[in-house]
């Protein structure tokens, strides 16, 4: 089952304005649709770009209106989107007069310096005249079509906030050196663009969640493709449930990363025995990324449950305490669960003693997972 959902808020012209979408191809149809609109301005931040169909569609439009006068950076990581490094494609665009940067580019002279290797641009973003921004979990990829993503688009004060934090990774990009801290600050209306970097110091958005999950006092939902936390996230977990909090989390029955999913299930016992409830789902394929607690706060955004995303990572989410935001989240959430299947604590003891041993093996990797 394929969940094809949008929501829009009733909120006043004046406040913060959003869509929620959860398919990919009405994310990029609404993408789409900005950009043809845009007369200023078009800055896209993507971890994965590929020139496929959909990918060429937006290369399309954003030269179109490069012609007309808007200004288009497109900013792409230099590992995620590694085919297009070198590719005469960024020349073509150039012509085009669309700029184009790569986020630590892997090259033999960083051999040297494991953070061009292992420090990446994850965030998701685009940003139209400086007055509509898109973020989430949404891939400009043809393959994605079929995955679970939950995407916002919004309007407001927040859509600076999001624009501020590109033209921080936008600099680093050209070895310009920023200030790390730059982050989005609350807006009046209940939402913020959380960043996360892999700086000591600058993991906001992990602080965030670690809190938020302390505080909570009836309900956790998380939905997340890959789950590989680190011991202070279990821990946060287990005591929550053990306080008897409703701890929930939806996880693919197999992402794109068989390692990766290995690393989830070594964890299933520790909060299986603290009453964490696991579920499952094997189509579509989660991808995306949102945790709603209690009512009253959520998040959304680009940001993994592993090791990877919390410490390694550049992420940046949506967080709001916004009612009708959370419970629009909520609701995506209890939609997924119905398509869901609970990992059963007595049938998961059961499990063969191959598959125990390989996550015994795993545990030895996790934190690069």
């Amino acid at each position: 089952m394929m969940i094809h959902h949008m929501t829009t808020s009733t909120t006043a012209p004046s406040e913060t304005r959003w869509s929620l979408y959860t398919s990919p191809t009405t994310t990029w149809e609404a993408i789409f649709a900005a950009c043809e609109q845009a007369t200023q301005s078009i800055d896209l931040e993507q971890f994965i770009f590929v020139d496929d169909e959909i990918g060429r569609k937006l290369l399309d439009i954003c030269a179109t209106k490069a012609q007309q006068g808007v200004r288009v950076r497109l900013l792409w990581d230099g590992a995620g989107s590694f085919n297009l490094f070198g590719n005469f494609l960024i020349s073509e665009l150039s012509q085009k007069h669309i700029q184009v940067a790569f986020f630590n580019t892997i090259l033999p002279r960083a051999f040297h310096n494991h953070r061009w290797w292992f420090f990446r641009n994850h965030r998701r973003s685009i940003v139209i005249d400086k007055t509509i921004a898109f973020t989430g979990s949404f891939s400009i990829w043809e393959k994605t079509k079929e995955w679970r993503d939950t995407t916002v688009r919004i309007e407001g004060s927040i859509v600076a906030s999001i624009e501020a934090s590109f033209e921080v990774m936008w600099a680093r990009a050209h070895n310009i050196k920023t200030d790390w801290s730059a982050r989005a600050v609350s807006s009046e209306d209940g939402f913020s663009y959380v960043t996360n970097s892999p700086v000591p110091g600058k993991q906001f958005l992990y602080h965030r969640i670690i809190d938020a999950i302390r505080n909570a006092r009836s309900y956790i939902c998380i939905t997340t493709p890959y789950f590989v936390p680190d011991r202070r996230l279990i821990r946060v977990l287990r005591l929550a449930a053990r306080r008897n909090v409703l701890v929930q989390i939806i996880i693919p029955e197999s992402s794109d990363h068989p390692v990766v999913d290995l690393g989830a299930e070594s964890y299933f016992h520790v909060l299986l025995t603290a009453g964490v409830k696991i579920f499952r789902i094997k189509q579509p394929l989660i991808h995306s990324k949102s945790i709603v607690i209690d009512d009253d706060w959520a998040t959304i955004g680009t940001m993994n449950l592993d090791s990877v995303s919390l410490h390694y990572n550049f992420e940046a989410n949506i967080v709001s305490n916004k009612r009708e935001f959370v419970e629009e989240i909520k609701t995506i959430f209890y939609q997924d669960l119905e398509i869901a299947t609970e990992v059963q604590p007595h049938i998961w003891e059961s499990r063969p003693f191959t598959q125990k041993w390989l996550e015994f093996l795993v545990r030895f990797v996790r934190t690069f997972l």
